[in-house]
């Protein structure tokens, strides 16, 4: 009605007036609906099970199973008779897919080992639903081809960069020490995944630490070596699925669901479509040889052992110990199998 009365008083200025405001509606509509479609007030209501799950996803290779589900479409069709439909959220890293499970815009994130102490550690509300590997091998430290560095001892009063924080960092830590060395005996640099590649070409850095499918990128580029992986040092390399505690406690069935449709998909990995393999090299940045040739790092486990719970506290004691966790804490009490188990 206002606009109406705008646009009989202003003329051909008020119609043009008029296109404006509409549009701006429509704009302010549908930002509200995609800003609350995952919110947390939609999805958990007095406790009762709701009609969607919202899965945060990122491009990693410790994740291929729930691609490979997500492009088949066999997650959607197992929970559609359940009345649940999916929503995907893709993200490049851990962070913000902390703050989207954190606002509950999503319930369930696939995370490396630091992301999931992190998340924890911050106070909202979550639990460890499942493993969706342990990929040691999955880490590496890199050198040029024709680099001197041979051993963990050569590193020493050597540059190393890696993301500071993560688990790149951690197989530094763990490394070193196979020599009996330690960060101050080395240079340690402050780097990004993506300028790693470029600072070690370049001459700015000696080695670098850090994870799938960069490492396969450089290696297969031929002008960079595999110094060292987790196996060599200790580096489990576990990756999670964690989830909101209180969706998972209104809608066990659907987490249930979820685990067992990534375990299924993992199982018969070695049955899985051309179609589909080339959805996950896209996904992943690669071509499907050399997704396929990643595959043997990586055990997609889905059920929580007390490996993976140790593995989990190495985290948050190498966390704690460079002064990235606030508070330390066994994450023991935050993992919960009962869902895979169908217990609950």
């Amino acid at each position: 009605m206002l606009i109406d009365i705008m646009c009989r008083v202003n003329g051909k200025k008020g119609e043009i007036m008029k296109k404006k405001i509409l549009t701006l509606v429509m704009i302010t509509i549908l930002a509200l609906g995609l800003l609350t479609g995952c919110g947390n007030s939609d999805k958990v209501k007095n406790g009762q099970a709701t009609n969607m799950v919202c899965i945060a996803l990122q491009p990693s290779a410790a994740f291929i199973p729930m691609m490979i589900t997500r492009q088949t479409g066999d997650l959607e069709k197992a929970l559609k008779e359940q009345g649940v439909s999916v929503v995907w959220y893709d993200f490049e890293s851990g962070p913000p897919m902390n703050d989207s499970i954190g606002k509950g815009e999503t319930d369930l994130c696939l995370y490396g080992d630091v992301p999931t102490v992190s998340a924890i550690e911050q106070g909202c509300v979550r639990e460890v639903v499942g493993i969706t590997a342990q990929a040691a091998d999955s880490y590496a430290i890199v050198v040029l081809k024709d680099s001197p560095i041979k051993s963990a001892a050569d590193l020493k009063g050597k540059k190393v960069a890696t993301n500071l924080g993560s688990t790149g960092h951690n197989m530094v830590d763990k490394y070193l020490s196979t020599a009996g060395l330690a960060f101050n005996d080395i240079e340690l640099v402050s780097a990004t995944p993506a300028d790693m590649p470029y600072m070690l070409r370049n001459g700015q850095v000696d080695a670098i630490s850090l994870w799938e499918p960069s490492i396969t990128k450089l290696v297969d580029a031929g002008d960079c070596r595999i110094l060292a992986q987790g196996s060599d040092c200790g580096l489990e390399g576990t990756n999670t699925i964690i989830g909101r505690k209180d969706y998972c406690e209104t809608n066990p069935k659907v987490v249930e669901t979820v685990l067992k449709e990534y375990k299924k998909a993992a199982d018969n990995i070695n049955n899985t479509s051309d179609e589909t393999w080339k959805y996950v090299a896209k996904y992943l940045g690669l071509d499907v040889s050399q997704v396929k040739s990643m595959l043997p790092k990586y055990n997609f486990t889905v059920k929580i052992s007390q490996k993976d719970i140790d593995s989990l506290n190495d985290t948050i004691d190498f966390l704690s110990k460079i002064g990235k966790l606030d508070k330390k804490y066994d994450i023991t009490n935050y993992c919960n199998s009962k869902y895979y188990d169908g217990t609950y």
